[in-house]
């Protein structure tokens, strides 16, 4: 079957990122990183800076400028204009109503309707002495820095036998689509282009990653796509995690029930290869647990969706905080403020607590956060733990159907960590009302879109 339909884009200026971290550092041009020309005039004592203009970024801009007016805030942002990674996955599902217009937004509207100012730029630099942040348009200097600049991609460690070309290569061939902006339309065109075969989902191998449910949600919608356009192939679940994953009981009863063998799930597998040319993965898969050796296998696939191993942005190490092995800040007890600095807080999917990365945590902290920075800046004292635990801090809903539209969801309570008191999460996924005893229902799925709406109303109206 040829599917060659004319995949559009019109009138969004989605600036192009960058797929691999290793590159990202080269980004600027030496002549412009070297910039020190102030581009704004000295604080006078209460300019908030924030680096990130994601769910967490833009929350913590609107919150500091509501709770107090007298608030210089400046957000600094390099892509000129937001694209959702939340809801993204329906896009890619091809759910009815759901096209770019619904994940992306311009900066400036909320700037201008909340009093907080927005500036594309690319953060070069962090002087924690000096209190400065070098940028591609000049340097300025902050009282309070807040860093929410996202993940990066860790393709060299995962693969520390490939060069930076077959790097570069397999990002641009198999886009991980994990950071909003061109990933997503470049998998979006392979689904669309894409002939009968396999798509092949490989989610992170290990550690922390942004949104956990994320591939699996994924996988789901999809096997969507696939099922509603009469392709004939599979999607086929590369994992390491043998089934443990963020919501997996309920995404597996949903697979089964609504897509049956469309769906391959290989739970414990390991990567070898990828070649874009012959599209071809190859990898190991394991019998069980003893099985030390495992088998060789090569799959060829038409979409290739590689998602490698996520660590922190580099921003959080250039600021010269203190970090875990991965990047992630150190956390000052129950605070988003940095153990290292006073100055500076962290949130979004950098923090170092133990709680989900994904775009409701963002807000919630961005909240608790901005509550704390306006009480430093007005010099009173600030319970950081109050209001814990926090139930429902986070709900995370995934869809896994589009015909019609069903959901499941997770709720985590917040709560302090006695080992560090840091924050700690704990998840639980319900069966809901009108799910007839099954993790999945209608009801999920109206509420899954209504929470992306009404987060979108909160940011950008």
């Amino acid at each position: 079957m040829e599917r060659r339909d004319l995949f559009k884009v019109a009138g969004v200026g989605v600036a192009a990122v960058t797929l691999s971290a290793c590159t990202a550092s080269n980004a600027a041009s030496s002549a412009v990183a070297g910039a020190t020309k102030a581009f704004r005039a000295k604080s006078t004592g209460k300019r908030v800076v924030v680096v990130g203009g994601g769910f967490g970024g833009l929350t913590m801009a609107k919150q500091l400028r509501a709770k107090d007016k007298s608030l210089e805030v400046i957000v600094l942002e390099k892509k000129d204009i937001f694209m959702a990674c939340p809801y993204s996955n329906t896009y890619l599902g091809g759910l009815k109503g759901v096209n770019l217009d619904t994940l992306t937004h311009d900066y400036y509207a909320p700037a201008n309707a909340h009093g907080y100012e927005f500036i594309q730029t690319e953060v070069t630099g962090i002087d924690r002495g000096s209190k400065t942040v070098t940028t591609t348009s000049g340097t300025i200097d902050y009282d309070i820095l807040v860093l929410s600049p996202g993940i990066a991609y860790d393709y060299a460690k995962q693969f520390p036998t490939w060069s930076k070309e077959k790097i570069s290569h397999v990002a641009r061939a198999c886009p991980a689509a994990l950071m909003p902006g061109s990933e997503h339309l470049a998998l979006k065109r392979q689904l669309n282009d894409m002939d009968d075969g396999d798509v092949i989902i490989i989610p992170p191998a290990k550690g922390k990653y942004r949104c956990p449910p994320a591939p699996y949600e994924r996988t789901a919608m999809v096997a969507n796509y696939i099922k509603q356009e009469g392709i004939e192939g599979k999607v086929i679940v590369l994992d390491t995690r043998g089934g443990k994953f963020a919501k997996g009981k309920a995404f597996k009863e949903s697979w089964k029930e609504i897509y049956g063998d469309l769906i391959d799930y290989r739970g414990s597998t390991e990567i070898m290869d990828v070649d874009p040319v012959k599209k071809t993965v190859t990898f190991k898969e394991f019998a069980n647990d003893d099985d030390e050796k495992g088998t060789v296998k090569t799959h060829k696939y038409e979409v290739c969706n590689l998602i490698p191993n996520n660590v922190a942005s580099p921003l959080i190490r250039m600021s010269g905080v203190k970090t875990n092995g991965a990047g992630y800040a150190i956390m000052d007890g129950t605070s988003f403020r940095s153990k290292t600095d006073k100055n500076i807080y962290v949130i979004g999917d950098c923090v170092g607590h133990g709680i989900p990365p994904s775009g409701q945590t963002a807000i919630w902290g961005a909240k608790r956060a901005a509550s704390e920075i306006v009480a430093q800046l007005g010099g009173a004292a600030f319970d950081s733990g109050s209001g814990l635990p926090a139930n429902n801090a986070n709900v995370c809903f995934s869809m896994v159907n589009g015909n019609p539209n069903e959901a499941i969801m997770v709720t985590h309570t917040f709560s302090v960590n006695p080992a560090n008191g840091n924050l700690k999460g704990k998840g639980n996924v319900p069966k809901p009302k009108d799910g007839g005893g099954k993790f999945r229902s209608a009801g999920t799925g109206k509420l899954t879109t209504e929470w992306f709406n009404g987060v979108m109303r909160e940011m950008f109206l």
